[in-house]
C-alpha cells in the first residue's frame, strides 16, 4: 500500500458530508448552527428569530436572507467532532430554489430531513425526498421543535411511512407529551437522558443527566404516570416495529428518526453522535468511464455551485468543488472537461459562513471553493490528465415562469450584461433572447418567482444597475426541432404567433406559449416537429 492510499483510507474513513433538507420554517438552519456549536466552530448560536438581538444566522450571507430569515444559497460549513471532518451543505428553504437543491444533493452521500413535529411531513420536503430517493442516499430524520405542542411521535412515524413510502427507526423516543417533554430514552444503549433546564435559550449546548432505565431517580423526576407511558410505547415499537437493518439504512429505505428541539438544544448532541456513526463515507460516483471510486489515487471532482460576489468587497465569483476522488492539493493543474484545457486551481478556500480560510490540501467527501475568471460551469468535471472522463450530467429544470427584463438606463448596458451573465452561468436563472428583437432586453426564465426579487436585488446591489422588469403570461417553454433536422424559425412554424418565439444561450430555438391547450394546437398544425422540455442534450430533473 502506498504512502498516499493510506493518507487516502485514513482521510476518508473521517469524512461525513450531507446536505440537510426540509420545508422552510421547520428549523433547519437552526439546527445546522447547533451543530456547528457542538463541533466547536461557533460558541454562541444566536437564532435566526431572537428579536432581543439582530444576529443572524451564521450561514446564511445574502442581505435579502437576513431580511426575510430564509437560505436563498446554498452554504457550505465544514467543522470537525469526535475525529470526523464533517461537511454540511445547508440547501435554499424556499421552493422557488429547488434547482440550487437539487444541484446540492448531487454533491453529498446522505441526507438529514428535518421535520417539525406540528406540521409532519411538508410539500417541499416531499419533493426533496423524492431526489434523494431517486439517487439511494440514506436519509435520516430529525424531529424538531420538540419544545412546543405537536402530533404524537407514533403518528410521525405514520405518516413519514404513508406519506413518503419508507419506514422509520426511532433511534430515541421522546419522555412527556405535547411538548412538555423531559428528554429522550436512547434505545440502542438502553439508557435515559434527562435534560438540565435550559436558561441560556439554546445559546449554549446543554447537559444532559444520563441514568439506567429502572434507576428510582428517573420515576422521580418525571412522574409515575409519564414512566409507564414511556414503557408501553418502547413495548410496543419493540413488538410492532420495524428491526433495525443497517443495509436498509445505507439503500435509503429506511430512515434512523431521532427526536429533539434544535432552538433550545434539546436531543441534539444525541442526533449528532448517531448519526456520524451511522452516515456512509464518500461514496463511488458514476462517470463516463464507470464507478470512480474516492480512493482512486487519480484527483477528480465536479462543480456544483457557481456564486459571484459573496464577499462585496472583492466583486469576486467562486466555483464550488465536490472532491470524488484522490488528494487535492493548492496550485495543482488539472483537466478541464468542458473546455479541453489544463487549469490550476488556485486560491482553494473552505468555508465557516463568512470565515473562510485558504487551504493547501483537501479529500474526497470535502467541499472546496475556487476563484472562478469564468472558466468553470454548473457540472463541469476537473480531474487529473493522466485520466480523462465526465462525471455524469446534472439533470435541468424546465422554466415555468418569465419576465422581460432591461436596464433603466442604457449607459449601464455593460454592468447589465455582465451581471445577467454571470447570474446565469451561477444556474438561478436561464436567459432567452427574443427572435427579431434587439439586444437591449433579455426573456428571463425561472423556476419560481421569488428568483425575480432575487435578481433585481442583486443587479442593483452588486452591479449597480436598476431593471425594468415585466412579467410575461407565458408558463410553458418547449425546446424545438424537426425531425429532418431543418432549421426552426419564426416565419416556419405555423402559429409562432400563439407564443413567443426565442433563442437560448445556445441559440437552440424554444417557444413560450401560455397553457398546454396553445401547445396543442401548434403541435397539431406542425405534425413533423419535435418538443422537449429541456434542451435537446441535456436530461430532466
Amino acid at each position: 500500500m502506498s504512502a498516499l492510499s493510506e493518507e487516502l483510507d485514513k482521510e476518508i474513513k473521517k469524512r461525513r458530508t450531507f446536505a440537510i433538507i426540509s420545508h422552510p420554517d421547520a428549523g433547519k438552519t437552526t439546527l445546522t448552527e447547533k451543530l456547528l456549536l457542538y463541533g466547536g466552530a461557533i460558541h454562541l448560536a444566536g437564532s435566526i428569530k431572537s428579536r432581543k438581538t439582530q444576529r443572524h444566522a451564521v450561514s446564511d450571507w445574502m442581505e435579502i436572507e437576513k431580511q426575510r430569515g430564509i437560505s436563498v444559497t446554498s452554504s457550505v460549513l465544514q467543522f470537525d467532532y469526535d475525529g470526523c471532518r464533517i461537511n454540511i451543505l445547508d440547501t435554499p428553504g424556499h421552493q422557488d430554489f429547488s434547482e440550487d437543491t437539487y444541484r446540492t444533493l448531487m454533491a453529498v452521500d446522505s441526507a438529514v430531513m428535518v421535520i417539525d413535529v406540528a406540521k409532519g411531513v411538508e410539500a417541499q420536503t416531499k419533493k426533496l425526498f423524492k431526489v434523494c430517493k431517486q439517487r439511494g442516499i440514506p436519509i435520516f430524520t430529525f424531529v424538531n421543535k420538540l419544545d412546543h405542542y405537536g402530533k404524537l411521535p407514533i403518528d410521525i412515524m405514520d405518516e413519514i411511512e404513508q406519506v413518503l413510502g419508507i419506514r422509520s427507526y426511532p433511534m430515541n423516543w421522546p419522555i412527556g407529551q405535547d411538548g412538555q417533554y423531559l428528554g429522550v430514552y436512547d434505545r440502542r444503549n438502553d439508557k435515559v437522558l434527562l435534560f438540565a433546564d435550559d436558561t441560556t435559550h439554546g445559546q449554549e449546548t446543554r447537559i444532559a443527566d444520563i441514568y439506567e432505565p429502572d434507576d428510582p431517580e428517573v420515576i422521580e423526576r418525571v412522574g409515575e404516570e409519564t414512566w409507564q407511558a414511556l414503557k408501553d410505547d418502547i413495548d410496543l415499537l419493540n413488538e410492532a416495529g420495524e428491526a433495525f437493518d443497517r443495509e436498509k439504512v445505507d439503500a435509503g429505505e429506511l430512515t434512523p428518526m431521532f427526536f429533539g428541539s434544535a432552538m433550545t438544544n434539546f436531543g441534539v448532541q444525541d442526533f449528532l453522535e448517531g448519526y456520524i456513526r451511522m452516515a456512509p463515507t464518500p461514496q463511488p460516483r458514476r462517470s463516463s468511464d464507470g464507478l470512480i471510486a474516492p480512493d482512486d489515487e487519480k484527483f477528480s471532482g465536479f462543480v456544483f455551485k457557481i456564486q459571484a460576489n459573496m464577499n462585496p468587497a472583492h466583486r469576486d465569483r467562486l466555483a464550488f468543488i465536490r472532491i470524488c476522488s484522490g488528494k487535492f492539493e493548492r496550485n495543482m493543474e488539472v483537466w478541464h472537461e468542458r473546455s479541453g484545457k489544463m487549469i490550476k486551481l488556485a486560491q482553494p478556500q473552505q468555508f465557516l459562513a463568512q470565515d473562510r480560510q485558504i487551504i493547501d490540501t483537501a479529500y474526497p467527501g470535502d467541499i472546496v471553493g475556487l476563484f472562478d475568471p469564468g472558466v468553470f460551469g454548473i457540472g463541469d468535471t476537473v480531474c487529473d490528465a493522466a485520466h480523462k472522463f465526465k462525471y455524469a450530467d446534472f439533470p435541468v429544470f424546465p422554466p415555468e415562469k418569465f419576465a422581460r427584463v432591461q436596464a433603466k438606463d442604457t449607459m449601464k448596458r455593460k454592468q447589465f450584461v455582465k451581471g445577467m451573465e454571470q447570474l446565469t452561468q451561477e444556474g438561478a436563472i436561464q436567459l432567452f433572447q427574443q427572435a427579431g428583437a434587439g439586444m437591449e432586453s433579455y426573456i428571463v426564465g425561472t423556476v419560481g418567482t421569488l428568483q425575480f426579487e432575487v435578481l433585481e436585488y442583486r443587479l442593483k446591489n452588486e452591479y449597480n444597475v436598476d431593471i425594468e422588469m415585466t412579467m410575461q403570461p407565458y408558463e410553458v417553454a418547449r425546446w424545438m426541432a424537426y425531425e429532418d433536422g431543418r432549421e426552426v424559425t419564426p416565419a416556419e412554424l405555423k402559429g409562432a404567433d400563439r407564443g413567443m418565439f426565442v433563442y437560448d444561450r445556445d441559440h437552440n430555438p424554444v417557444l413560450l406559449v401560455s397553457n398546454e391547450w396553445a401547445l396543442g394546437w401548434i403541435t397539431d398544425n406542425n405534425p413533423d416537429l419535435l418538443l422537449h422540455h429541456v434542451p435537446f442534450d441535456k436530461k430532466e430533473a
